[in-house]
């Protein structure tokens, strides 16, 4: 049988804002210049749907990007899901990442194409049963306004 881990981005991104980046003010950047997000060092978490959430939220800027780069060629908002698929296998490493088409209503190859890339960049903490984990996750996507 085929386990999934689902979460949904728009929902979880508040609660990892309030969570995972409280001392992010305190290490600000001065004006005019980016601060770069400090490393997640998936060696030290466990495996779990909350570990999983943790490294995708960790990379939405990137997948926000994709969508924003999408956007620029569009006359008018588009807003909608992308339902996306990958493993993380027993290395922590992501293969098979794709998006489907059942649940998906943004319809853009490039879109779909710089998600997956941003997908298999991500390193996870490892399975502790070294198994491969089968993914499904859904990305709610809008104009950040």
């Amino acid at each position: 049988m085929k386990r999934s881990l689902v979460a949904v981005m728009l929902v979880a991104s508040s609660v990892a804002l309030a969570q995972g980046e409280s001392g992010a003010k305190a290490g600000k950047a001065p004006a005019g210049q980016t601060q770069a997000p400090e490393e997640l060092d998936v060696s030290r978490m466990p495996f779990s749907q909350d570990s999983v959430q943790q490294v995708i939220l960790y990379h939405r800027a990137q997948i926000q990007e994709c969508y924003e780069d999408h956007l620029a060629t569009k006359s008018k908002k588009v807003e909608g899901k992308l339902m996306t698929s990958f493993t993380i296998t027993g290395r922590g490493l992501v293969k098979d990442a794709k998006v489907l088409k059942k649940g998906t209503t943004l319809k853009d190859k490039g879109l779909h194409d710089c998600v997956v890339s941003v997908l298999m960049s991500m390193s996870f903490p490892k399975p502790p049963d070294g198994k491969d984990q089968p993914i499904e996750y859904p990305f709610n996507l809008k104009a950040v306004e």
